[in-house]
């Protein structure tokens, strides 16, 4: 009996290792092969090779020397973007989160069904009358319209999130506080934002990789060259049969990697922590 569990749980612990080889392999594979694209010379993908014989740094020396690369004023778009969409959505989010875990008011057990029902539908479904709204408004071709899409459309699941993560905080931490003279605004900054770093780094961290990788939003809502993201200005490298410019767009991609692991790793020890680093009474 025991030889048989022993067996069995080699062969469980096999399969898996043999799953995470094949992940590894799907997952590297693609950013092996962007690597070693973007140290090709040339810029066609059909003639490149996977070990290229003469590396080559030019396309990144391109991107940023060539006056005809907008690259660097994409880069800086987006990290504009990135930024007030992780610095908003964790200021709003945090806000909606902490009225709907600790106050009582008519509509809340709605409101969060409502939450529940707009995660089910993409913010491209209503993009006809977020169009027409930002053309109302005038911030059609604007990153600020573009940034205010990123936010509304993100409320719903972060707020979901941290409402859950801030129900888990102790309502006795609140009432010792107002037995102190605390108002709900401090009981808000100085327990539950110090409590809730973990789930709010969370939240900052994917609403800042959002604007690097999405296509769609910015395609529908900027029209200009000097407003686009990197994502939309990346696909103008290969969007024509005049433009295949693979190299070029594989070094432009893995540099969008850089300000997003510089980000994970300044925000690394939130990630990790747990509710023992937050806020305790001295």
């Amino acid at each position: 009996m025991a030889m048989n569990k022993k067996t069995k749980s080699r062969i469980e612990v096999t399969f898996i290792y043999l799953f995470l080889a094949v992940m590894f392999v799907l997952i590297a594979y693609p950013l092996l092969w962007t690597v070693m694209m973007s140290i090709n010379p040339g810029t066609n993908m059909l003639v490149t090779k996977m070990l290229p014989e003469n590396p080559t740094l030019e396309h990144y020396k391109w991107l940023f020397t060539d006056p005809r690369s907008d690259y660097v004023i994409w880069y800086k778009n987006s990290l504009l973007v990135a930024f007030a969409n992780a610095i908003g959505s964790v200021i709003l989010t945090s806000l909606v989160a902490y009225a709907f875990s600790r106050y009582k008011f008519i509509g809340k057990k709605y409101g969060l069904y409502m939450f529940l029902l707009l995660q089910m539908f993409p913010a491209l479904m209503g993009m006809v009358a977020l169009y027409i709204l930002l053309s109302t408004i005038g911030l059609i071709d604007s990153l600020v319209g573009l940034t205010l899409i990123y936010l509304g459309g993100q409320i719903p699941f972060n707020a979901w999130l941290v409402k859950g993560y801030f129900d888990t905080i102790p309502k006795e931490l609140d009432e010792a506080a107002k037995m102190d003279g605390a108002g709900h605004l401090k009981i808000f900054w100085t327990i539950m934002l110090p409590l809730a770093k973990p789930i709010l780094a969370v939240v900052a961290l994917f609403n800042f990789m959002a604007p690097f990788m999405d296509f769609l939003l910015p395609r529908i809502v900027l029209t200009s060259p000097e407003k686009y993201t990197l994502a939309l200005g990346l696909f103008n490298f290969i969007n024509d049969q005049f433009s295949n410019n693979f190299t070029r767009f594989s070094a432009g991609a893995i540099l969008i990697a850089v300000p997003i692991a510089l980000v994970f790793l300044l925000l690394q020890r939130y990630l990790i922590s747990g509710l023992t680093s937050g806020a305790t009474k001295g």
